[in-house]
């Protein structure tokens, strides 16, 4: 067993196979905290949300930006970030009077990796090849 952090703090192991890759053995809070970042991007205004702040990653947007963009009022941006910064799908950073929020990599990295270990590794339900590309493909050039 080798000990890991979770995004939260938490301690959570891993094992290793003969293949040498790690794969974690989900405790039940795992799955839980996995299930709330599900949710919290789960509505429709906060899938806009991060997909709009993964268009912009690495720098983020500032909160008027984001609110300018999608045409939300200020409160209801405000209750929509919070919840997925709660979460820990955002980041903040304060710049004077602004505050700057930005897609969690790190995080999104953990949450597709949760799914990935289901589909991908121990049933094979999906190819991994099929999940390689989100979206279009970049273009190949001859």
């Amino acid at each position: 067993m080798i000990p890991t952090r979770t995004m939260k703090g938490a301690a959570r192991s891993s094992v290793r196979t003969a293949a040498g890759d790690a794969r974690r053995i989900e405790a039940g809070e795992d799955v839980a905290r996995y299930a709330d970042m599900f949710s919290a991007i789960g509505t429709e205004p906060r899938l806009r949300i991060m997909r709009l702040l993964l268009r912009t990653h690495p720098d983020g947007m500032v909160a008027g930006h984001i609110q300018a963009e999608l045409g939300m009022p200020a409160s209801t941006l405000s209750h929509h970030l919070d919840k997925l910064r709660h979460d820990d799908l955002v980041t903040v950073t304060r710049e004077g009077t602004y505050l700057r929020y930005a897609a969690n990599t790190e995080t999104l990295r953990d949450l597709l990796g949760f799914l990935y270990a289901e589909c991908c590794t121990r049933n094979r339900a999906v190819r991994p090849q099929a999940v390689r590309w989100i979206g279009k493909r970049p273009r190949t050039h001859p």
